[in-house]
């Protein structure tokens, strides 16, 4: 897989900003990423900070571009853009003041062209990633919603694709002051089911999406089989080019000898590759198996629906996770 990418970002060149500079972890994939020269790094961080954290772990990043929000020129620029895009729910006070901070700071360069993506969260949570992506790159023309996925690679077996295994708690109706239903929640898990789809194709996945459930083809009853046969429904007429199908029980979805005597008939169920899951709970359990006790690695979360590649990473991740991340993020661009 990750061949296949380097190709890509050789003959498409890319900037990365890393909004944790001075992390050892990021100092590790940077000084690697400048020695094999097909991705640029960016590192927001106090300039002499981030070289004495080079110097003392032994990374060699000489002549990369290192940021400090304290310093930049184009500050002023900075503040006067994320304070149109608040659109007055941020004083220019409170822009200055987020804009010091590395992932406020970081998804601005993204925001103004100077970085295609960024990577953060070696220190950030989860949210202190992509609350500044919200609020400044935004959701793209058309997307609802910022959604996340997992690749699932082992050797000898097909790469796998699950999703959404890390944003979205669940899916509830949106509603406008009157109660009027504005944004179904099968609408949403039906964007989901799309957008992982999308992400599977740029890895190279031909992709064949399983809307999981407890129930197989109308086995079961109840408001979450409801929630995922009608978000089938509206992937399909959304994306009739898909291979979808739901809803399925998981070994429905993977075995053909049970997949086939459920759901006759299906192009999907079983041989499924790509794995939409109603709810987070569902669909972290389910990444974490496969990768726990199935001998997956498994990469992300990868985030979609957004206006430019931001990925988070674990707080517990290591250098080699970074370098890979720092490759999928910015093969994404």
């Amino acid at each position: 897989m990750f061949e296949n990418l380097i190709e890509v970002l050789k003959a498409n060149p890319r900037k990365i900003v890393y909004t944790e500079g001075p992390d050892a972890r990021i100092l590790s994939s940077a000084a690697r990423l400048k020695k094999e020269g097909f991705l640029t790094p960016i590192l927001v961080g106090n300039v002499e900070e981030v070289k004495a954290a080079a110097e003392k772990g032994g990374f060699d990043i000489e002549g990369l571009e290192i940021l400090d929000p304290k310093t930049y020129d184009r500050m002023e620029e900075m503040v006067q853009t994320m304070v149109a895009l608040r659109k007055g729910k941020m004083s220019e006070e409170d822009c200055r003041a987020a804009l010091q901070k590395g992932n406020y700071f970081g998804t601005m360069l993204v925001k103004m062209g100077v970085a295609d993506a960024l990577l953060g969260g070696a220190t950030y949570s989860t949210a202190d990633t992509v609350r500044p992506a919200l609020q400044l790159v935004k959701t793209r023309k058309g997307a609802n919603l910022v959604s996340s996925c997992f690749i699932l690679v082992k050797e000898g077996a097909p790469m796998l694709c699950m999703g959404d295994c890390a944003i979205n708690i669940d899916y509830q109706d949106t509603v406008d002051k009157e109660g009027n239903v504005i944004l179904p929640a099968a609408a949403k898990l039906a964007e989901v089911a799309i957008e992982t789809a999308k992400t599977a194709k740029v890895f190279g996945m031909d992709p064949k999406v399983a809307m999981l459930s407890f129930s197989t083809k109308g086995s079961g009853k109840g408001a979450s089989v409801d929630l995922v046969r009608n978000a089938t429904a509206i992937a399909k007429e959304k994306a009739p080019e898909l291979m979808l199908d739901g809803e399925m029980q998981f070994d429905a979805a993977v075995a053909p000898e049970v997949g086939q005597l459920k759901f006759p008939g299906s192009k999907v169920a079983g041989y499924a590759n790509t794995f939409i899951f109603p709810e987070i709970q569902s669909g972290n359990i389910g990444y974490k198996i496969a990768q726990r006790l199935g001998g997956y690695a498994a990469f992300g979360p990868i985030l979609q629906g957004l206006n430019a590649p931001i990925n988070d990473l674990s707080r517990g991740c290591n250098a080699e996770e970074v370098y890979q991340m720092s490759i999928i993020t910015a093969a994404l661009a």
